[in-house]
C-alpha cells in the first residue's frame, strides 16, 4: 500500500465547508467550527487556547542566582537538557507545517498552526533561559551540542529520518509512520530531560526554569493526544493500514527510542544527580513507552512486559499535573501573573 497524500487546497468552492476526511478528502478549507467533522477538534482548540503563555511571564531573577550555585554535574547537564530541547522543538515546528499540508480537514489544520506557534514559543523559552544564567559565548556552545555527541545524533537522526521518510515521499503509509515518532520525540524522549528539571525544582533549585518546563509538559501533552487522534482517525477512515506489520513496527521503535532515551539519561543523569537514579528514570522511560504505544491503540504492556504499570517516579506527578494558573507548586505560593520586563528579571535583582 502506498497511497500518495493529497495537499490541502487553499480554496474549493467545489466542497462542502464541512471535510469529507481527514487525508485525501474534500473540503471548501473555509473554517466554522460549528460545522466541523471532528467532534474532539473544537474542544482541543479551546484548550490549546487557554495554554496560552510567552517566556516573559517568567522571572528568572532567582536562577540567575542559583545557577552557580549548582553542582558541577547539574550546571552540565542542565545546559545539556537545554540545547537538546532547543534543538527537538525546533524539529517538531518544522514537521508540523509539513504534516498540515496534507490534513484536508480545515479544523485540524487550524489545531496544527497552533501546535507550531506553541513550539515556536517552546524554543524561545530555551533561548530565554540561556541567555539570563550564561555568556553569549557558552549559548552558542549548547545550541551547538547535538551536533557533536554521539548519543545525540544516533537518538535525534532515529527520529529525524522517520520524518525525513514522510516529507520525501508523503504516502499514507509514511504519515503514520511520522506519527509514531512524533509520539516518541513529545512522549518520550523530553521526559528523562523534565525529571532532571522536576528534581531540581523540588529542592528549590532553578524554580523558574522548571516553572517554564511545566508549561512545555503541559503543552507537550496536549500535542500527543492530538497527533494520536489524528493517527486514529487516519487508520479509522483507512483500515486497511491497521494491521499486524504497523503494530509491530510500532513496538519495535517504541523499544529502540526507549534505549537510546535510557543511554542519554545516562549521559545527563546517570548516579550523579542527587534526588534521582539512573535506576529510577530506566524504570520511568520503560513506563513510558509502554504508555504512548497504549495510547496509540497497541495495547498495555507491549513494549516492556517487565516495566512498572505505574508511574515509578510517584512525586513527578504532582510536577507534570499542577495547575500553573491558579498556583506555584514548586514555592507553594499564590503566583501574580505580572510580565517581568525584557532583562528577564535582571531588575529583581
Amino acid at each position: 500500500m502506498t497511497e500518495v497524500l493529497s495537499t490541502r487546497k487553499i480554496m474549493n468552492r467545489k466542497a462542502p465547508n464541512r471535510s469529507t476526511g481527514i487525508i485525501n478528502g474534500e473540503s471548501s478549507n473555509i473554517l466554522n467550527w460549528d460545522d466541523v467533522r471532528y467532534s474532539w477538534a473544537y474542544p482541543k482548540y479551546k484548550r490549546m487556547l487557554a495554554n496560552f503563555w510567552t517566556p516573559f511571564e517568567i522571572s528568572m531573577a532567582k536562577d540567575i542566582q542559583q545557577f552557580s550555585d549548582l553542582t558541577e554535574a547539574e550546571q552540565d547537564s542542565f545546559l545539556k537538557v537545554i540545547g537538546l530541547l532547543a534543538l527537538l522543538d525546533s524539529i517538531q515546528t518544522d514537521y508540523a507545517g509539513k504534516m498540515a499540508d496534507f490534513i484536508t480537514d480545515s479544523s485540524i489544520n487550524a489545531l496544527m498552526i497552533i501546535l507550531a506557534q506553541q513550539e515556536v514559543v517552546h524554543n524561545h523559552s530555551y533561548s530565554y533561559v540561556l541567555s539570563s544564567i550564561v555568556s553569549k559565548n557558552l549559548q552558542d556552545k549548547v545550541f551547538e551540542y547535538w551536533k557533536t555527541e554521539p548519543k545525540l545524533i544516533a537518538r535525534n537522526e532515529f527520529v529525524t529520518n522517520g520524518y525525513q521518510a514522510f516529507a520525501e515521499n508523503p504516502t499514507i503509509e509514511n504519515m503514520l509512520k511520522s506519527i509514531i515518532f512524533d509520539v516518541i520525540l513529545e512522549g518520550l524522549f523530553f521526559y528523562s530531560g523534565f525529571a532532571f528539571f522536576y528534581n531540581l525544582a523540588r529542592n528549590q533549585k532553578m524554580v523558574g526554569t522548571s516553572t517554564m518546563i511545566n508549561y512545555i509538559n503541559r503543552d507537550e501533552q496536549i500535542h500527543v493526544d492530538l497527533f494520536v487522534k489524528i493517527f486514529k482517525e487516519v487508520l479509522n477512515e483507512n483500515p486497511e493500514y491497521n494491521t499486524q506489520e504497523l503494530e509491530q513496527y510500532t513496538i519495535e521503535a517504541f523499544r529502540r527510542a526507549a534505549e537510546l532515551e535510557i543511554e542519554w539519561a545516562g549521559e545527563i543523569i546517570g548516579d550523579k544527580i542527587t534526588g534521582i537514579t539512573m535506576s529510577e528514570i530506566t524504570q520511568l522511560i520503560k513506563f513510558t513507552a509502554n504508555l504512548r504505544c497504549n495510547q496509540l491503540g497497541f495495547g498495555k504492556g507491549k513494549v516492556f512486559p517487565e516495566a512498572p504499570s505505574k508511574n515509578p517516579l510517584r512525586w513527578i506527578k504532582a510536577y507534570e499535573e499542577v495547575d500553573l494558573g491558579k498556583s506555584d507548586f514548586f514555592e507553594q505560593k499564590s503566583r501574580q501573573y505580572t510580565k517581568v520586563n525584557d532583562d528577564n528579571g535582571f531588575d529583581d535583582l
